[in-house]
């Protein structure tokens, strides 16, 4: 079974900073765009940042400056460091990754998403 999996969520003051680690897992070939997005109370999920397989990332401007994405290929693992946190950051950050699969009988190329980690920052 494949799966996304975050961590590192919690609880930080305004100005400080978060690490979310996100590992997928199960019959992988291969991994292209990851990224991550967030989704705050009463509003529609955002992108955040992406980075593909291979070039430049992509950050949402609100974060630019602020917040890195980096990747593991080795380990199949996407990073978010999060720095200068404030409190419009506060929200469910969710990984996604374009992944090529191993399915029964075939092979099949799909967006998958992790169960989502819960980001709040106090003032």
């Amino acid at each position: 079974q494949v799966q996304l999996v975050e961590s590192g969520g919690g609880l930080v003051q305004s100005g400080g900073s978060l690490r979310l680690s996100c590992v997928a897992s199960g019959r992988i070939f291969s991994i292209n765009a990851m990224g991550w997005f967030r989704q705050a109370p009463g509003k529609q999920r955002e992108l955040v940042a992406t980075i593909p397989s291979g070039g430049s990332a992509n950050y949402a401007d609100s974060v630019k400056g602020r917040f890195t994405i980096s990747r593991d290929n080795a380990k199949n693992t996407v990073y978010l460091q999060m720095d200068n946190l404030k409190t419009e950051d506060t929200g469910v950050y969710y990984c996604n990754a374009d992944m090529t699969t191993a399915q029964p009988g075939r092979v099949e190329r799909e967006a998958y998403w992790g169960q989502g980690t819960q980001v709040t920052v106090s003032s």
